[in-house]
């Protein structure tokens, strides 16, 4: 049986284009089909038994989804990977890069583990998002990590009204409300001053931005619990976002509810590392004390 594995890059750095040829080319000769996004092809100057793939069908039958970038081209892969129940491997050539599984100078050990199968696969919890007005459904989305209903204008605060699983938590001028996993705790919810949550904790995050309240904590909740945000009718309109990357306008008076999502995104590992680790070499974290060594 042939195994295969679609590549998504980001080919607007030409370092990321030159290891995507790279592992591709490995991949190939280890008997893989490669597919690649119809649109990354000509910049990639594969072979032509590379397979050139589009739409949301590209990752349907695959059996890793490998994504070369940083945290942006990790999602726009999470996209294709989610609906086919696809393992999702991030390698990350950008900066930061929580998302990603491997670092650039690891690239080729990499490759040789998911060539011998030598990976387990982590479930990862999302978002569902419908947002809703009067009485029609305007948009409905997934996140992985995070749901934002932010403000339209500039230079109007926001009115929003937040219930937590059914109930009125508090009503809120803001900049905005941003709805988070454990795995985007570490991405706009913790610039926005929330908590981070270890990957493996089940819950969801509900984090203010910019509140002009006395009461605005970060809140963190069961993963059962379902978020409902109205924007206020007398208020300026809204932007629904989902990972930075989806969004639709508010109108005043529109519902926007979250809740757990459906389907996880499947995320590979390879030699599993504890989240501590993680956290201090992203961060660059002084484990000898801010202070520094004391005599």
């Amino acid at each position: 049986m042939t195994r295969s594995a679609l590549l998504v890059t980001h080919t607007g750095r030409r370092q990321s284009t030159q290891h995507a040829r790279t592992v591709a080319l490995d991949l190939i000769a280890a008997g893989f089909e490669v597919r690649v996004i119809a649109d990354e092809v000509a910049d990639l100057g594969l072979p032509d038994e590379v397979r050139s793939v589009d739409g949301e069908e590209a990752a349907e039958g695959i059996e890793i989804v490998l994504a070369l970038g940083g945290d942006g081209t990790f999602l726009r892969a999470a996209e294709l990977a989610r609906p086919v129940k696809a393992p999702l491997l991030g390698i990350n050539l950008g900066k930061v890069g929580f998302l990603a599984e491997a670092e650039i100078d690891h690239i080729d050990e990499a490759v040789r583990e998911i060539i011998s199968g030598d990976y387990t696969v982590d479930e990862r919890l999302t978002l569902d998002v419908r947002a809703e007005y009067d009485g029609r459904l305007i948009a409905e989305s997934w996140a992985l990590n995070e749901v934002t209903v932010e403000k339209g204008q500039r230079a109007q605060m926001l009115e929003l009204m937040v219930d937590v699983d059914g109930r009125p938590l508090s009503r809120y001028g803001c900049d905005g409300v941003v709805c988070a996993t454990p795995t985007g705790s570490t991405a706009y919810s913790f610039s926005s001053g929330g908590p981070v949550v270890w990957p493996e904790v089940e819950a969801l995050l509900l984090v203010p931005i910019s509140a002009h309240a006395l009461f605005s904590r970060p809140l963190v909740t069961a993963p059962t619990s379902t978020f409902k945000l109205t924007v206020d009718p007398y208020t300026s309109f809204a932007v629904l976002c989902c990972d930075g990357r989806r969004t639709w306008d508010l109108p005043p008076g529109s519902t926007v509810t979250v809740e757990r999502g459906q389907l996880p995104v499947r995320l590979v590992r390879l030699a599993p590392r504890p989240f501590t680790d993680t956290l201090v070499a992203k961060f660059e974290l002084p484990v000898v004390g801010w202070r520094g060594n004391r005599r």
